[in-house]
């Protein structure tokens, strides 16, 4: 880019100091050269702005050598230096319009005779300095120029400007004038001298500023690459920071996702199948870079944009277009890079051991040239990107192959555990099997030995000679007793063999409840007399129904009324309920049996159904199968029973109730066992 000046200057003091210098050409030059080198001399060490400085020179010499225009251009070995251009030009020429084509320039390098030197002999480097400078500094004058004298100015063994007097009408310069202008070409060296300086300077601080914003970006981007963000959040900042830092318009994260796992080792300039997704993006029109603009997460095929598939093509290269509009009739590009209104465009590839893993794209509205240094920025940056992106795949493949392995683990240490808990219960068991082994072995052993043993000392008793007939009597009746004993206790064995064996339909019919129990209630006082008990009944006022096994009933309550009066306390009462309730649309029959006696711990309740179990403490005669069978006669009906112990207030003693539920009809025997 050319630096121009433009007149008039704008403050009041830059007008003042641009007042018209009193040097005239004088027949003799020592005195000029000497006041107008003081002058130049006196602007130089007295201004600070460079750029003003050669406006200020421009006019002192224009005035001084009454010429049409004064032009002062700088000129710098270093061609990526934009040269600088100071213009004066007469009063009269000031608002006049400048011309809209170079048409005059191009003519002026045609005609150079019109172009004199003040310093000879001319090299063919000077021609060209001059020339280059014509064209910089001249081309907006307001008419074309007719004559020209050009000096090239040395610094340092270097050409470092050129200074130019310009008439717009034809002219022969005089030899004074030439002289004149070759006498202070070294005051003017040390201005162009001076601006270039100023200029290096401002350049060197420009790019250790951009050096410093590089650096400060690499190490931003370090520092996310190590964070904890998630990896689409890292993605969109380090797109936003790089195309922030880099003055970008417009900055894009794509991803990748090969359709062929496989494509790893391709052959050269092979388009893969894949399909390309937005991860990030910044505009330059975002207030804030983390708003998410529509196109992301838009995709699109690679095969459909040839700009993508320039990388493949060029083996991983950049691709870098600072005018699309050119290149639009032989290249296809996605709708999504917008580039009718972005056209240039920097497309640098995200790379990890020889695969592209997608693209960083910059793009800007207007033609730019991208410098090697905001190259290698953009290239390290991707490299950041891309080991950021196989950091977390890497971590993710890890994470999900320790979340399989933990999940078996955790599979595998349950199905123990259930393994071992299961061992556990069957060799708890396995053990309470053998000590019901063992305790019905001990109990069949006892009551089948009592009785035996007194049915023995009976018979050997009635062998004595002299027995009286009355002691005879009373050792059969012994006889008899265990006798009738022993073949109950075989009865009840083969009974609850039959009824846990055989799974035989009970033999319904109805019965008036009322008057069964009462029937067996009134059976049941005459034992209870003995003992000082009394039973209390409480039935329903209406005849009460009931569907079901008579023999089977009967010795239910028989068993239970039997517990009562064995486990009841002296001079207590046994009470006897029945009622109907409807459960679950099921009419039930509920018959409960009430003594007050020793209470029932929750650990006797879980097995006092149990054959041969009685509870701690305690110890009757009887076959110890009672209770036992009841259970099984009670779910032969399809019924079922609880016991349930209550302790009485400010007594030792508790309230003990066997609780009898069995379905009121037949045809609802089968639901009620189901639900129960």
């Amino acid at each position: 880019m050319k630096k121009y000046l433009s007149l008039p200057p704008q403050s009041p003091d830059d007008l003042e100091r641009l007042q018209p210098y009193p040097v005239k050409l004088m027949q003799h030059q020592e005195e000029p050269v000497y006041h107008l080198a003081q002058t130049i001399n006196h602007i130089i060490a007295n201004t600070s702005v460079m750029a003003l400085m050669l406006q200020e020179i421009a006019q002192l010499l224009g005035v001084t050598f009454k010429v049409d225009c004064c032009c002062l251009v700088t000129v710098n070995s270093d061609a990526s230096s934009d040269a600088t251009a100071a213009n004066w030009c007469a009063d009269e020429y000031l608002g006049m319009p400048h011309p809209s084509d170079t048409s005059s320039m191009e003519q002026l390098m045609m005609d150079l005779p019109v172009v004199q030197c003040a310093a000879e002999p001319l090299t063919i480097e000077d021609i060209s300095t001059i020339q280059n400078s014509l064209i910089v500094g001249c081309q907006y004058l307001p008419l074309p120029i007719k004559a020209v004298l050009a000096i090239p100015t040395r610094f340092g063994g270097k050409n470092n400007g050129v200074i130019c007097l310009i008439k717009f009408q034809s002219y022969d310069w005089h030899e004074s004038e030439k002289q004149l202008l070759k006498e202070i070409g070294p005051s003017c060296a040390i201005a162009f001298s001076q601006v270039l300086q100023a200029q290096l300077i401002a350049t060197q601080n420009q790019y250790l500023q951009k050096s410093n914003h590089h650096q400060s970006l690499i190490k931003q981007l370090t520092i996310l690459s190590r964070s904890n963000l998630e990896l689409n959040q890292m993605l969109q900042l380090a797109i936003a920071s790089t195309a922030e830092s880099l003055q970008a318009d417009r900055g894009l994260l794509i991803l990748l996702k090969y359709t062929d796992p496989l494509f790893r080792t391709r052959p050269k300039k092979q388009i893969p199948n894949a399909k390309a997704t937005v991860v990030g993006e910044w505009h330059r029109e975002l207030p804030t870079p983390t708003n998410k603009p529509n196109s992301l997460t838009q995709s699109f095929s690679l095969s459909e944009c040839a700009l993508c598939q320039r990388v493949f093509i060029e083996s991983g290269k950049p691709v870098i277009i600072n005018n699309y509009t050119d290149l639009q009739d032989t290249w296809t590009v996605a709708p999504l890079f917008a580039i009718e209104d972005l056209p240039t465009v920097l497309l640098m590839p995200l790379e990890n051991q020889g695969k592209v893993l997608g693209f960083l794209v910059l793009q800007q509205a207007v033609a730019r040239t991208w410098q090697l240094a905001e190259l290698n920025l953009v290239e390290m940056v991707c490299a950041q990107v891309s080991n950021a992106i196989i950091q977390s795949q890497t971590l993710r493949q890890v994470q999900t192959v320790v979340d399989e392995r933990t999940a078996k683990l955790t599979s595998s240490l349950e199905l123990q555990a259930k393994l071992h808990e299961r061992t556990r219960q069957y060799i708890k068991q396995l053990r309470e099997l053998n000590e019901l082994k063992d305790e019905f072995l001990s109990n069949m052993s006892d009551r089948l030995r009592y009785p035996l043993t007194n049915m023995l000392m009976s018979i050997k008793n009635l062998r004595l000679p002299g027995i009286t007939p009355e002691r005879q009597l009373r050792y059969l009746n012994i006889l008899e007793q265990e006798c009738t004993k022993e073949i109950n206790l075989i009865n009840d064995l083969l009974t609850l063999q039959k009824l846990e064996s055989e799974k035989e339909a009970p033999q319904f019919e109805t019965i008036d409840l009322n008057s069964k129990i009462q029937e067996l209630g009134a059976a049941f006082e005459k034992r209870l007399v003995d003992k000082g008990l009394s039973i209390t009944l409480d039935l329903p006022p209406e005849p009460l129904t009931l569907q079901t096994e008579l023999e089977s009933f009967d010795r239910i309550l028989q068993e239970l009324l039997n517990n009562a009066y064995t486990d009841s306390e002296h001079d207590s009462a046994v009470h006897l309920q029945a009622f109907h309730r409807v459960e679950e649309q099921i009419d039930q029959v509920i018959i409960k049996v009430t003594n007050t006696g020793r209470a029932i711990s929750e650990e006797e309740a879980t097995y006092i159904f149990d054959k041969f179990r009685r509870g701690k403490g305690r110890w009757h005669p009887g076959t110890g199968l009672g209770l036992a069978l009841v259970k099984s006669l009670v779910q032969h009906l399809h019924g079922a029973i609880a016991v349930e112990s209550t302790q009485i207030l400010d007594s030792p003693l508790s309230e003990v109730c066997f609780t009898l539920t069995l379905p009121q009809f037949s045809d609802e025997s089968k639901a009620y066992a189901e639900s129960d």
